[in-house]
């Protein structure tokens, strides 16, 4: 989910309050804060690895999950602004235990007045947005091929359906649910309708009754829907059917599998030259829009058909007002997907939606390249007023948003289809497993595109500021009040959550890539994680030993300091001079840690011929002591010392980082 960060001034307040305490440091002060036993203390995981989840953070040889396969037909009322259908589910039970109930999870009742959200500060809908949620009209079990009513009970925004006799391990249970809501207008959430000029767009999301996951971790996970802490979701295959007037255009998540009832020939003809095209091809052109002949009748409803295999979820969009463009995504191996974008003529300018499906497609070729193949055949990126929001083969960007910004919008809400509906972390737990795995894979994607085309600005969650990120999060982590990574999601204040949800996770991956393990052993670990856990529910253990066996590294002083706690990092040279009386001997230097997150940091000697030379020093430095002092190997005369040259580490005084040799 995009976040439009508004805490900036909060940022340059307190960046300038610690630029200012480097005038009051004495530099050659050897005091710390520093405690090597509770940094590199053993036992940092508190559980051993189990037949389920792996000591080395893969899944176990006993790892279960269970799986939901759905089959959905709606139909889209567009003068009630209604969803109405059924819900067909076949809910496969893989746990070992027997299931004497089952939870699904209600989204839509967190637009009611009385919805548990409208306590959670800043983020309950205006009043004028209430809607009155899911309206169940009935439940039922197939038993057999004979359908019977069940018990169920509502409380907020879950189900629960209480069972007659228990669901038993390795059995299917097929539940059919009748029931339509209220499309919540205007609102530029996750779903939503508005005004364009010609014609409503419609952003379908959360739009049916879903499984909740029962996991070996907490059997049902239940937390109520707030607004923050996003999804957690089971995977099964979609098959679903969306009724809309004839002259409006769907575009779905999955593949649409009735192209000859609902498109022109012209329109098929067009999709078919796309997929053999890297570059755009018009599909509905702006022309188009009003024109009766772009629809294959011009009176009564259309069923659009989709079908989605192996997915977490679906979601759609729907206006008569779409253009329409699409393109190839070349993927690893010879395999091809097909990129779309659908927006108003509001969006259509230069360097704007003209060039989303552009970005979509460079986006997903480079996370196919560097990470995970793209498992889908279609991705869509779609303009409305959701303001960036995503969801399997399909992302909500804004209708205005152009040049860089439309750029990393859609790379950051199509680089969610790897964390966390790939790589299926729980979200309303674990943000930053999903916001702040999806930032760090943003940034080396923003790097590429295009030569750098937008690199400069990288990601637009990753250093709100736009300056160093290594600085930039020096005042969050130096707030007495902020969040630790570990908060639970909802449970972030608002003013905290992009730099601890996405933006300090992200840079704390890029630490460990740039500066900790380097980036061929931090690659290899983090595609070794990605391929283990796709499609299932990894843990933030499974996470943190997955790196530490794939990397070679025990990493734990650095979970527990970055992630853990808010820790911060001061490494302040405090002596340089020559070892003898000269520059044979050369260089002794002393380095003080001076608070509680140790850190590996490169050494930069500059020679008075202005030559340069650097030495690393790994995180061991630390182990068992808070200050150390080495002889730098040179023979010629040097000018000056400095720890941290490229202002790489979060370093809370740099003011203390150089010296001149004496």
């Amino acid at each position: 989910m995009k976040i439009k960060f508004i805490g900036l001034g909060l940022f340059a307040f307190l960046a300038v309050n610690v630029q200012g305490q480097k005038n009051k440091i004495n530099p050659h002060d050897t005091s710390s804060n520093y405690n090597p036993a509770a940094a590199f203390s053993p036992q940092f995981y508190g559980e051993k690895g189990n037949e389920f989840h792996s000591a080395n953070g893969e899944p176990g040889p006993k790892y279960w999950q269970n799986r939901a396969d759905y089959t959905i037909k709606v139909a889209l009322d567009t003068v009630a602004k209604t969803i109405s259908g059924t819900v067909t589910i076949d809910y496969m039970n893989n746990s070992p235990d027997a299931l004497q109930y089952l939870w699904l999870q209600l989204d839509q009742n967190t637009y009611k007045k009385d919805a548990r959200s409208n306590f959670f500060t800043n983020r309950a809908p205006a009043p004028d947005q209430h809607t009155d949620g899911y309206k169940i009209e009935s439940v039922s079990i197939n038993y057999g091929n004979v359908l019977k009513s069940v018990d169920y009970i509502v409380n907020d925004a879950r189900m629960q359906i209480r069972l007659k006799s228990p669901l038993l391990t390795k059995s299917v249970i097929r539940l059919k649910i009748k029931y339509h809501y209220t499309i919540p207008g205007n609102f530029g959430n996750r779903t939503d309708y508005v005004d364009t000029k010609n014609g409503k767009i419609y952003e379908i999301a959360q739009w049916f009754p879903r499984m909740c996951v029962y996991d070996d971790s907490r059997g049902w996970d239940t937390l109520p829907f707030l607004g923050a802490g996003e999804f957690y979701l089971d995977y099964g295959d979609f098959d679903y059917q969306v009724t809309v007037p004839w002259d409006m255009i769907v575009a779905g998540s999955g593949e649409l599998v009735n192209p000859k009832e609902v498109l022109t020939a012209k329109q098929i003809a067009r999709l078919e030259e796309a997929r053999k095209s890297d570059k755009t091809i018009m599909v509905r052109s702006l022309a188009e829009v009003n024109e009766p002949s772009s629809r294959p009748v011009n009176m009564g409803t259309l069923t659009w058909h989709f079908k989605m295999q192996n997915t977490r979820d679906v979601a759609f969009g729907a206006s008569k007002a779409y253009v329409w463009d699409a393109a190839r995504v070349n993927l690893p191996g010879g395999k091809k997907s097909l990129a779309m974008s659908v927006y108003p003529a509001e969006s259509v300018g230069v360097n704007a939606w003209n060039r989303a499906t552009e970005y979509l497609k460079k986006s997903i070729e480079y996370f196919s390249e560097k990470w995970f193949v793209y498992p889908y055949p279609v991705a869509i990126n779609e303009a409305g007023i959701a303001g960036g929001m995503e969801y399997p083969g399909i992302v909500f960007d804004g209708i205005t948003d152009k040049g860089s910004e439309l750029y990393w919008v859609t790379a950051h809400e199509i680089g969610h289809n790897w964390f966390p509906m790939i790589v299926g972390s729980d979200e309303r737990r674990f943000g930053w497993m999903d916001e702040g795995f999806n930032t760090f894979i943003d940034i080396y994607a923003s790097d590429a595109f295009n030569k750098g085309e937008y690199a400069p600005k990288r990601d637009g969650e990753y250093a709100p500021g736009g300056g160093n990120p290594a600085d930039e999060i020096i005042p969050t982590i130096t707030d007495p009040e902020a969040s630790i990574i570990m908060t639970a999601a909802d449970a972030v204040p608002e003013k905290y959550r992009h730099p601890i949800v996405y933006f300090k996770p992200a840079f704390g991956l890029v630490l460990l890539r740039e500066q900790i393990l380097g980036k061929d052993r931090f690659d290899y670990a983090f595609r070794n994680y990605i391929s283990k856990w796709a499609f299932k529910h990894p843990q933030p253990d499974d996470f943190f030993r997955s790196m530490d066996s794939g990397a070679g590294e025990d990493l734990s002083w650095f979970w527990k300091g970055w992630f853990y706690n808010n820790w911060t990092t001061d490494l302040a040279l405090i002596d340089a001079k020559y070892a003898g009386s000269d520059a044979s001997k050369g260089i002794k230097i002393t380095v003080v840690n001076k608070e509680q997150l140790p850190m590996p940091f490169t050494i930069e000697v500059k020679f008075k011929d202005g030559s340069k030379k650097r030495s690393y020093m790994p995180v061991e430095t630390w182990l068992s002591q808070k200050q150390i002092t080495l002889t730098l190997p040179t023979t010629q005369e040097a000018e000056s010392v400095t720890i941290d040259p490229d202002s790489a580490l979060p370093d809370l005084n740099r003011g203390n980082n150089t010296l001149k040799v004496k």
